[in-house]
């Protein structure tokens, strides 16, 4: 009876663990002590579990209740000691599900900056998804913040901070 208690005891811990593990890497749950407000956290999805050192597919969201305005560039700011790398081949800008023809993607690898500018402007009120595949995870893990800006049409060309996806890579 005690080894059975015991297996049953290890099996259960194991099972959360797993389950903890699985969750970790969708959308944000509860972050105690980020610095960023609540409202500012940006949901994501690492598609192959955000491991140190191997290639990845981060799915960047932006809900509905964002996007207020319309959107001609979006810019994705990184840490410096964020070591990864992107492929901007790979890069892509869903909206209700369907890919946004780019005009450009540039990775500025100094100033950490990833932007993408859309053909025609991505209408606002619209839940948006920014897909980066193939991308090098960095060969330490650790906790990076990502950062969304959002240029819109208009007099005054200004990058407007959208909010920001904490990423855990481990």
């Amino acid at each position: 009876m005690r080894h059975l208690l015991s297996a049953l005891a290890v099996t259960g811990y194991l099972l959360t663990s797993l389950t903890a593990t699985s969750v970790a890497q969708s959308l944000p749950g509860l972050t105690l002590l980020s610095g960023v407000k609540s409202e500012n956290q940006l949901p994501f999805r690492l598609d192959f579990g955000g491991q140190t050192a191997s290639t990845d597919r981060y799915i960047l969201r932006l809900p509905a209740k964002k996007m207020k305005l319309a959107v001609a560039q979006f810019a994705i700011t990184y840490p410096k000691y964020y070591k990864g790398t992107f492929d901007t081949k790979k890069v892509e800008v869903r909206v209700k599900d369907k890919s946004v023809p780019l005009s450009e993607v540039k990775w500025d690898k100094e100033g950490r900056v990833i932007e993408i500018l859309p053909q025609k402007l991505v209408p606002a009120g619209t839940n948006v998804e920014l897909v980066l595949s193939n991308v090098q995870n960095p060969t330490f893990g650790g906790i990076f913040y990502f950062n969304c800006q959002v240029l819109s049409p208009g007099d005054v060309p200004l990058l407007r901070y959208l909010g920001s996806w904490i990423i855990s890579i481990s």
